[in-house]
């Protein structure tokens, strides 16, 4: 089938060398077969290297031993990252136990991260052990599949324990969405799960309205995406899911205690590159009000005009927000109704007010506890005083509800009856997973992994977060600010993994040591925030806090976040339009 070109059709350019790979992939499989059997290195060869992100791993080593290994003559520690596949996060005591056991015996690290993607990664997997994991995770009824590369990722869903009958609607359409939007090639079943080709979808199909794409994958293509794709289910009027990072967000509209369809929202995305003033983040841009009845086919609708208008010679420029910019919102929207079969009806009246999680125990609608431990940064191992992995383990051998991994890297215990509630309580507090001495502002603060893991991190975050914020905590408490907050967030690098373009105060790596710093975001998580300042160190960040927390306490508005007390009071100019405005000075 022909693809249809876009009304802004891009310059005859070079394709970037990512379509080559994809389209010579043979749907995915490369030659990751055989690479496993290569005993030669500890990572995969050529294509293979980009190939295995399809199916939730990134090659990695570890940076902090990098040097030493050098003067030994010894090739990197190479080892994989994998990310598993949980749409909307819900997982059982079981798949937990199984989960915890793999960590412990056969990666390097022993610990599991929670993402803010709402699932769980792997750290330090070696060759030998890779189609363990997957067929593992395959036995827990789990898998990676296009948790990373060019495809739609893990579909988050906001974590509401106390309306479960609306949670539970909204998580089943999570679940929908992910399932329409996978790859069907067999690829992933083959390589790892030793599975028989019995069947393919080389003759599946098309989706309703998708008028292009090869047939064996009816709405990614054979080229599957220009690039990386985000997608949400949010329950207003929590936005714990950060709605404006992802290219597609379905807002749950209720109805007389019933989900009566979905907002769409299209285009968000939080990665930049420093100094390149093409690259910015943006905020999501509203489509219209579906019913139940046309999610899926909206879902693929959107998918499969990214596929076909998306930039695929410039990966700078390739995102959903880029397409919507190129061509136009309203050009878009007319293709996405045209494919989906049904016209957007105007966007329903919703609203967010919050954003973190609730830590603690809340009482749900089915009159079932919910305990929601705050897990710092992630992640969960086993330390001095803290044994988080040893503690989760114990709920999960008597937990009869299940639980649910947040988008603010969290993780609660849902479904506690109300005999079991002390037991569980009892348990986390002994491993340190409940700790009264948390501050708000701890809880509201968030980093990405960066080193000594992450290839791309040019700064610490998760390994520098916890410290800085015992000076934060305590410049809050210098104010009178202990049960107060400010959404702050550190990344190792500018491709957005921290969600810090949507925080109050942002701080993104530029060298080791060596913070941009960020101002104006607001509560909600639906203004980006504006550089303020450039390549500065730790020293140089706190005192610039010190003294914009002591006007904030002394100046601030009733119930006024610190991040609208910035833009108020001319600290920094607000982002009112990405595309134009993000790289100007922030001086008022």
């Amino acid at each position: 089938m022909s693809t249809p070109d876009p009304p802004a059709k891009l310059p005859a350019t070079p394709l970037a060398d990512n379509e080559r790979l994809k389209g010579q992939s043979h749907h995915l499989r490369g030659t990751i077969a055989q690479d496993l059997g290569d005993g030669l290195t500890g990572g995969f060869n050529g294509d293979n290297f980009q190939l295995i992100r399809f199916h939730g791993m990134y090659e990695q080593d570890n940076r902090d031993i990098r040097a030493e290994r050098n003067d030994q003559k010894l090739d990197n520690l190479k080892n994989v990252m994998l990310r598993c596949r949980l749409p909307g996060g819900v997982i059982t005591p079981q798949q937990w136990l199984g989960i915890d056991q793999f960590a412990g015996s056969h990666t390097l690290y022993g610990s599991i991260r929670l993402t803010n993607r709402q699932t769980f990664q792997y750290h330090g997997i070696l060759k030998p052990d890779i189609k363990a994991v997957h067929q593992w995770l395959h036995k827990l009824g789990l898998d990676s599949i296009a948790t990373a590369g060019d495809v739609n990722r893990n579909v988050l869903c906001t974590s509401n324990p106390v309306e479960s009958s609306l949670h539970r609607e909204a998580w089943e359409w999570a679940k929908k969405i992910s399932e329409h939007l996978l790859p069907k090639s067999r690829a992933y079943a083959e390589i790892w799960l030793d599975g028989e080709k019995v069947e393919t979808t080389e003759t599946a199909p098309l989706a309703e309205g998708v008028k292009s794409g090869d047939d064996t994958e009816p709405v990614l293509g054979a080229s599957y995406l220009p690039r990386k794709f985000k997608t949400t289910v949010v329950i207003p009027p929590h936005n714990d899911v950060d709605l404006h990072a992802n290219d597609l967000n379905f807002v749950a509209i209720e109805e007389n205690g019933k989900l009566a369809g979905f907002n769409v929202l299209v285009g968000g995305g939080l990665s930049m590159e420093h100094g390149n003033t093409k690259t910015y983040p943006d905020t999501a841009r509203e489509f219209g009000f579906i019913g139940l009845d046309k999610v899926l086919d909206c879902a693929a609708a959107v998918v499969s005009v990214q596929r076909d208008w998306g930039n695929r010679s410039d990966r700078k420029a390739a995102k959903t927000r880029y397409t919507l910019e190129r061509v136009g919102t309203e050009v878009f929207i007319a293709e996405v109704e045209n494919r989906m079969g049904a016209k957007f009806q105007p966007i329903r009246p919703y609203e967010f007010t919050t954003r973190g999680d609730r830590i603690g125990w809340v009482q749900g609608e089915d009159k079932k506890w919910h305990l929601t431990l705050f897990i710092e940064n992630g992640r969960i191992t086993d330390a001095p005083g803290r044994p988080l992995k040893t503690g989760l383990r114990e709920i999960a051998k008597i937990h009869k509800g299940d639980f649910r991994l947040t988008a603010n890297q969290n993780l609660i215990v849902a479904g506690v009856a109300a005999r079991d509630k002390a037991k569980i309580e009892k348990i986390a507090r002994e491993h340190g997973l409940i700790n009264d001495k948390v501050s708000k502002q701890r809880e509201n603060s968030m980093a990405c992994v960066a080193l000594p893991t992450c290839p791309l991190a040019m700064a610490e975050a998760e390994r520098f977060l916890p410290q800085f914020l015992d000076h934060v905590d305590e410049i809050m408490a210098e104010n009178g600010l202990s049960e107060e907050h400010i959404v702050l967030r550190a990344n190792g690098c500018p491709n957005g993994c921290g969600r810090t373009m949507l925080s109050e105060i942002g701080l993104v790596g530029k060298a080791i040591g060596r913070y941009n710093l960020y101002a104006g975001g607001n509560r909600q998580g639906t203004r980006i925030p504006r550089l303020y300042k450039e390549n500065i160190t730790e020293p140089e960040i706190l005192a610039i806090l010190r003294e914009w927390i002591a006007a904030w306490a002394t100046d601030r508005e009733p119930g006024e976040g610190f991040g609208d007390y910035a833009v108020r009071t001319g600290i920094v100019q607000p982002v009112l339009d990405p595309s134009r405005d993000f790289w100007k000075a922030s001086a008022a």
